[in-house]
């Protein structure tokens, strides 16, 4: 059998760390082969390898049955290679279309030849069905949409070899599935793609074959259709792993939030359309209520507003029977809001700070961790390391990690970890588990329930509707920017909350 893409035997350390340890890879042409594996397996370092950002210890890879030396991303670019990476590789400020000719442009005398390049990918665009404005800059698209310039950008340079690294981690369901039909789409034109997930039920969606990798080693490699879910975890995690969440029924007590008539304008359009209009909701003392929707409706600016990011234009919102809706961020940080945000790399770390400069961010200048202005390291290192054992925190060098270099995962535990040990009486949790292999997801959702059986108030927002359905004791459906849908898990399906989704259903309890 000849591979299309062979890495064989890949050895890759880091300062205190194998990443890879003696990895096989074998890919087929026109197949879509999974590499599965929990946060920090060393599936991304692999991937980095084969796209020539690092260079392996030891080791080779073959392409197309000769073997290769990649001496960088625009060599494998040459070769055919092409990489989605889970924090996308785009410039904000330049357009839909600069960024997908960025590094091919064609010029004559010194001029860059946009039209072209333009009929280009919007041929490439329809043909793929990956519909993008050309002159949309990056910074006003959606995350949906970004991803969907990457995938173009690899078309643009007619890669054949295609790495997606987690490209579900951001998406709504109906990008999802818009995404999974595009790969099987480009496998079926004869394109070879390796997707990076630890989602379980995508790989048995679209994949053929499935690498698993744990702490770095090989376990095997399987034919999708011949294992079930279950099996493929426990190759992954090393034991049996429940997906479903274990809670108990609770009477919810006293409103810790409650938003009254919330409304929040967009200022940077012209229309100056509603983003959030005339918002009303309470979360209540021992419940967890989930916030379900498309994103792009309102979501986004809701949770914004509470935790203080950006000031209502209309309404109350009142914590733990406080109104604190002109408060600092600060003030209601210290006040009992505990929030793990929408992007970890954007609103929860600082990356080139190191993992016990981060485990401290909300509370390094309480008395217990500075005096007179001078912070107390050895507490601070004594606290992180605590956190980093309970939350299973993997990194190179302990508390003293930067972390820019850690998995994504890794860091989305570090929040986690961060804001559920400041005992808060509201949890404001966006996408929880964006970004976590099974079981930390099943760690993390454990975490939830222990903070809502504790009597804490938890507020989710997720776009996973499994998710929703299986932690939610209340479901609160956004649609433009208003609830449309108050229900119990147990009164709805998953059908049915997508049609309060689109906006074709409204329920009389809101």
């Amino acid at each position: 059998m000849e591979y299309i893409i062979e890495m064989r035997d890949i050895v890759k350390d880091f300062p205190g760390i194998r990443a890879n340890d003696h990895v096989t890879l074998q890919v087929r042409k026109g197949e879509i082969h999974a590499l599965l594996g929990e946060n920090g397996a060393g599936k991304s370092t692999l991937m980095s390898i084969l796209f020539g950002m690092y260079k392996p210890d030891s080791g080779s890879i073959l392409l197309r049955g000769k073997e290769v030396h990649i001496s960088g991303p625009r060599m494998a670019n040459e070769l055919g290679i092409g990489m989605v990476h889970q924090h996308f590789m785009l410039v904000h400020n330049f357009t839909v279309l600069q960024n997908i000719i960025l590094g091919v442009e064609t010029t004559q005398n010194g001029f860059l030849k946009m039209d072209e390049a333009r009929k280009k990918v919007v041929a490439l665009s329809e043909k793929y069905g990956l519909k993008v404005d050309p002159d949309a800059l990056i910074s006003e698209i959606t995350v949906g949409m970004q991803q969907r310039v990457e995938i173009l950008k690899m078309l643009y340079r007619e890669n054949d070899i295609l790495i997606f690294d987690e490209p579900t981690a951001v998406l709504t369901p109906q990008e999802i599935d818009e995404l999974m039909d595009i790969m099987k789409g480009l496998a079926a034109e004869g394109k070879s793609i390796i997707f990076i997930t630890h989602k379980l039920e995508e790989i048995k969606r679209v994949a053929d074959r499935c690498t698993v990798l744990r702490m770095g080693k090989c376990i095997g490699t399987v034919n999708v259709a011949d294992v079930t879910v279950e099996e493929l975890s426990e190759m992954m995690v090393g034991r049996k792993v429940i997906l479903k969440v274990e809670k108990q029924e609770k009477e919810p007590g006293r409103p810790v939030l409650e938003v009254r008539n919330l409304t929040i304008r967009d200022h940077k359009s012209k229309s100056r359309k509603n983003k959030v209009h005339n918002l009303s909701l309470t979360v209540r003392e021992g419940e967890i209520v989930c916030i379900a929707g498309v994103d792009g409706n309102g979501q986004s600016e809701l949770v914004q507003a509470i935790t203080g990011l950006i000031p209502a234009d209309e309404g109350q919102i009142i914590l733990k029977g406080e109104d604190v809706t002109k408060k600092s961020i600060r003030y209601r940080n210290t006040h009992g809001l505990s929030h793990i945000p929408e992007d970890r790399h954007k609103y929860g770390l600082v990356l080139d700070y190191n993992l016990a400069e981060n485990l401290v961010l909300m509370e390094y200048f309480e008395p217990r961790f500075q005096s007179r202005g001078f912070l107390k390291q050895k507490e601070i290192t004594a606290y992180a390391e605590k956190l980093i054992s309970q939350f299973d925190i993997r990194s190179s060098e302990g508390a003293r990690t930067r972390v820019r270099s850690m998995s994504g995962g890794n860091q989305q535990k570090a929040i986690a970890a961060r804001e559920i040990s400041r005992n808060p009486d509201l949890l404001l949790a966006v996408q929880p588990t964006r970004g976590l292999d099974v079981g930390a997801i099943e760690y993390m959702h454990g975490q939830i329930v222990k903070a809502r059986d504790s009597g804490k108030a938890v507020l989710v927002v997720s776009f996973e509707l499994s998710e929703v359905m299986n932690l939610a004791d209340r479901i609160l459906v956004m649609y433009e920017g208003e609830i449309v849908a108050n229900v119990k898990p147990s009164e709805v399906t998953e059908k049915e909350l997508g049609l309060y989704m689109a906006g074709s259903k409204r329920s009389e309890a809101v």
